[in-house]
């Protein structure tokens, strides 16, 4: 068994946040964007999840984009995607889930040269998985309050745009959390990397921006406008989701513009367009 340093320390079952000390609550869930479970708040730890059985899962969401997950799901239960690009293999998002199956694949595979997280939601095991790959975690200064378990592997990085490899880009569009972050593949025709930020629903035609997908909070009209007036200055045929795939394979310019177009149509009170 790999020296997880965080083999022990607890993780929220409702939400997978992993925390430095234990504590009574968990403050991701008290936030009004995500809740606490009907029966109370609930602790686990890598340790014990892997001794009820949990393991890893490994399946293919796109060209050069390999799931990473476990099973049975967890607490939201979000896969991360490995990105296999020329500058090495970069970890999108983030599990709560890690154990040495899951770090000997990833290791054949190349490792992780670094991890950008999307927000809060997905800080899960973070450490861990930085420590196990010997890999830099990229964080959006603005969301800092919400890290559960601090550590020298943390980057924060501010301000709209950071440049994370020469195909890389990591955005801050400010919706769902202040320092919610997307990412930007220059590969071929595009792809853009998004956790729930832009969130990718059963219908690949459409995605939606939301304050909280979990309590049905819409985003502010105003910060939707700015962030795909922002998203658009970037192409993208692709947009990778949070969720097992939950991916749009094509158009995604268009997609995401229509899918703004029709939320701001909705909050000024006109019809939707023919076949919205």
């Amino acid at each position: 068994m790999a020296d997880l340093t965080g083999s022990t320390l607890p993780i929220c079952r409702t939400c997978g946040t992993q925390y430095a000390t234990p504590r009574p609550d968990c403050p991701v869930c008290l936030d009004e964007r995500q809740y606490v479970g009907r029966d109370g708040q609930q602790w686990t730890s890598l340790a014990e999840l892997r001794a009820e059985g949990h393991q890893g899962r490994f399946e293919e969401q796109g060209p050069n984009v390999l799931g990473i997950g476990c099973t049975p799901e967890f607490a939201i239960g979000q896969r991360a995607l490995l990105l296999r690009t020329a500058a090495g293999n970069v970890l999108w998002d983030c599990v709560p889930y890690l154990d040495d199956a899951m770090i000997q694949e990833v290791r054949q595979l190349g490792g992780i040269t670094a991890i950008a997280i999307s927000h809060p939601h997905f800080y899960s095991a973070m450490v861990d998985w930085a420590h196990a790959f010997d890999a830099p975690v990229y964080l959006h200064e603005a969301d800092r309050r919400w890290v559960g378990r601090p550590d020298p592997a943390l980057r924060f990085w501010s301000g709209q745009t950071h440049r994370l490899t020469d195909e890389l880009t990591l955005i801050n569009p400010a919706v769902h959390f202040p320092g919610s972050t997307v990412m930007h593949w220059e590969n071929g025709q595009g792809a853009l990397f998004t956790g729930d930020i832009v969130n990718v629903g059963p219908d690949p035609r459409w995605v939606s921006i939301m304050y909280s997908y979990a309590n049905h909070i819409p985003e502010r009209p105003d910060a939707v406008r700015a962030a795909g007036k922002l998203l658009a200055g970037y192409r993208f045929d692709r947009i990778y989701g949070a969720w097992w795939n939950r991916v749009v394979t094509a158009d995604g310019n268009e997609v995401l513009a229509r899918s703004v177009d029709r939320y701001l149509r909705f909050e000024q009170g006109l019809p939707p367009e023919s076949g919205s």
